[in-house]
């Protein structure tokens, strides 16, 4: 079910992560056509094992299904275990944007499903996080690379992942060299206000439930405040109430006996007078 990288159409491609080892691309491929048509499923294995490595992508025949796909699909339980499903990647003016991360002292066990799953919450990944490996061993080198679709998660990450540890070692987060080789580090003043012109010109991917907060809570809010005047109303019309024609409405609040007091017991007398 491979299918070279290339070939793909990576707008309509999402990343399934978090999956247990027992998971198949058939059973994948079951799974995400409830979302609709897919044309392939990738499980990336590893190259001594065999296995796959927990996570893996599934291409859809159109964007929209891969949109879909990720709101019904994201945290649904496979044997257990809450899958992560999110966009793949975005378009080619995203992957461009420059919010691109060094990630330093790696563990040697660490490996890209886990510096995906770590920095994903800081925002959208827009490529499959690398980990630089030996060509003829596999190892890890000790270092990664990650790439955010804003400036913004690239930041938060920066700022809250720098120094902390991460399997049994302190990493280091901080932005990555550029590819140019003039020694410049991705995050200039340029590539933001770059960025963020680009992001008047078109939406982010994966900006889930993003114009939907001022929405539904606002009508609920405005009927509350009704809700502490009505026992007054209620009192003066419940059964058993002193009809209103036989109270004079100057004598309502002069003192005298309220309805459902001890006192009520006087008035019928009163009634009987009328007849």
């Amino acid at each position: 079910m491979a299918r070279p990288t290339e070939e793909r159409n990576q707008d309509a491609t999402v990343y399934i992560g978090n999956l247990d080892e027992r998971c198949t691309e058939a059973l994948i491929w079951e799974l995400m056509l409830q979302a609709g048509p897919v044309v392939n499923v990738h499980l990336p294995k590893d190259r001594v094992t065999q296995t796959h490595q927990g996570y893996g992508f599934c291409e859809y025949m159109s964007e929209e299904d891969a949109d879909y796909s990720i709101k019904i699909m994201n945290q649904i339980k496979l044997y257990g275990k809450p899958i992560r499903v999110n966009k793949a990647t975005s378009d080619k003016k995203n992957l461009d944007v420059g919010a691109s991360l060094f990630i330093g002292n790696l563990d040697p066990d660490v490996d890209e499903k886990m510096l995906y799953d770590t920095f994903s919450a800081f925002g959208v990944i827009v490529q499959t996080p690398k980990i630089a490996r030996d060509p003829d061993t596999g190892n890890s080198k000790g270092y990664g690379f990650i790439s955010y679709d804003n400036f913004d998660s690239s930041d938060a990450a920066i700022d809250a992942m720098n120094g902390q540890y991460l399997m049994n070692k302190s990493i280091t987060v901080s932005y990555a060299f550029k590819k140019d080789g003039k020694g410049e580090r991705h995050g200039s003043a340029a590539e933001r206000l770059l960025a963020a012109q680009a992001k008047k010109n078109q939406s982010l991917p994966n900006r889930l439930f993003a114009d939907i907060r001022p929405l539904a809570p606002q009508p609920m809010i405005a009927a509350r405040p009704i809700a502490p005047n009505p026992p007054i109303v209620s009192a003066l019309s419940r059964p058993g109430a002193i009809p209103t024609p036989m109270v004079p409405p100057s004598n309502v609040y002069a003192g005298y006996p309220a309805p459902g007091t001890t006192n009520q017991s006087q008035s019928p007398p009163r009634a009987s007078i009328l007849f």
